[in-house]
């Protein structure tokens, strides 16, 4: 494995643990700024909301080096995660969920070209998944190591952890990934050419309604499996861990498949078992062990679908492959805001902690319609 690929990834792991770690402390936040549970769910949404806004940004940065907007990049994500672990207040907190959201699209846009560029001919997509390996990483190891240090002593620590992180990645990127070349220049109304054609729409739909659905289960997966399942507190870390493990062996997985098979058709089944499992925690989450393997699929589905979606885009983004790539974090990342927000709604209606997962069910199932249209149009027919 290229050591290159390996320094991009130490990127996607800081940046992942930035962005799932929420879900495991959501309980200890709340309790300490004094917030409902599903007031805390905003700052989920905020990060998102700050992916949206900080990929759009990569056109200003076109003319630069990649490597160098990778570094700057990942500056930004240790300010925003310093200033989360000294946060005073909800607010403050919030704006710095904002701004250590803001490199994420933009990092997981620069870096699965550079990834390309860097990768053996025909392992492009096998590539791009072993960037975004660093934030299935994030989730079995990062995620569940923080949820530890917020139970034991502070959720602040976390986000410090994260902010020190960002020193190694500095140094990696710095050392290991090389100077690649630039891609050609369109102009700055030639990056949002491509958005022209119908493909890019349905993979970003399906993208942000995909995900959308699956956070609305998961950005209250703590309390669900606390409260419905039974597992204790102490539980959490150890089950977060299995989580990771599914998000792992799916995207490994789908990236290998996607340069055998046609990456839509890879995601395109993903999203469709994302629909089954959703529903089935819906039925079945008092289950406990059951519960747990339905989460650990529903894991797996989500970064089944994510490698293949990446690449994607930057195929049918001809003349704006940086805008493209960054596009589908912020679609992943604007359905996670609308997800946290709608699975939050039936629990301040005084639902259950498994509705979400029912509401979830309806938007995967429209991902997947996208998915299977953008396949037998595009794929299929080639």
């Amino acid at each position: 494995m290229k050591k290159s690929l390996i320094a991009l990834a130490f990127g996607t792991l800081g940046l992942g643990i930035a962005e799932f770690v929420m879900m495991g402390i959501l309980p200890d936040v709340a309790k300490d700024l004094h917030i409902s549970i599903a007031t805390a769910g905003h700052l989920i949404s905020a990060y998102a909301l700050g992916v949206c806004v900080g990929a759009p940004l990569l056109i200003i940065a076109r003319k630069y080096p990649l490597k160098h907007i990778l570094l700057v990049l990942v500056g930004i994500m240790m300010i925003g995660n310093l200033c989360a672990s000294a946060a005073p207040n909800y607010w403050v907190l919030m704006v710095a969920r904002f701004i250590s959201g803001l490199p994420h699209g933009a990092y997981f846009g620069v870096g699965s070209i550079v990834a390309e560029k860097l990768a053996d001919k025909g392992r492009g997509s096998e590539a791009v998944s072993i960037m975004i390996a660093g934030m299935t990483i994030a989730n079995l190891f990062g995620v569940p190591l923080g949820t530890a240090l917020s139970t034991m002593l502070s959720w602040r620590l976390t986000f410090l952890l994260v902010g020190c992180w960002g020193i190694a990645i500095l140094y990696y990127i710095w050392r290991w990934v090389p100077m690649v070349e630039n891609l050609p220049d369109t102009g700055f109304k030639g990056q949002f050419r491509f958005l022209k054609a119908q493909a890019p729409w349905l993979i970003l739909g399906a993208t942000m309604l995909g995900n959308g659905g699956v956070f609305c289960w998961y950005s209250y997966i703590s309390p669900l499996l606390t409260q419905v399942s039974g597992f204790s507190t102490e539980s959490l870390t150890v089950l977060m861990v299995l989580a990771g493990f599914g998000m792992v062996v799916g995207n490994l997985a789908s990236g290998r498949l996607s340069d055998k098979y046609m990456p839509g058709r890879v995601a395109a089944v993903a999203q469709g078992m994302i629909c089954v499992v959703l529903s089935l925690i819906f039925f079945l989450a008092q289950i406990s062990w059951l519960n747990v393997l339905l989460m650990c699929l529903c894991t797996a589905g989500l970064f089944a679908v994510s490698s293949p979606q990446q690449v994607l885009l930057i195929r049918y983004s001809k003349g704006g492959e940086m805008l493209g790539a960054a596009s589908v974090q912020v679609a992943f990342n604007l359905g996670n805001a609308i997800g946290a927000y709608c699975g939050g709604l039936p629990l301040e209606a005084g639902l259950g902690y498994k509705y979400p997962a029912l509401i979830g069910s309806g938007f995967a199932f429209t991902g997947f319609l996208l998915l299977t249209r953008f396949y037998r149009k595009y794929e299929k027919t080639a």
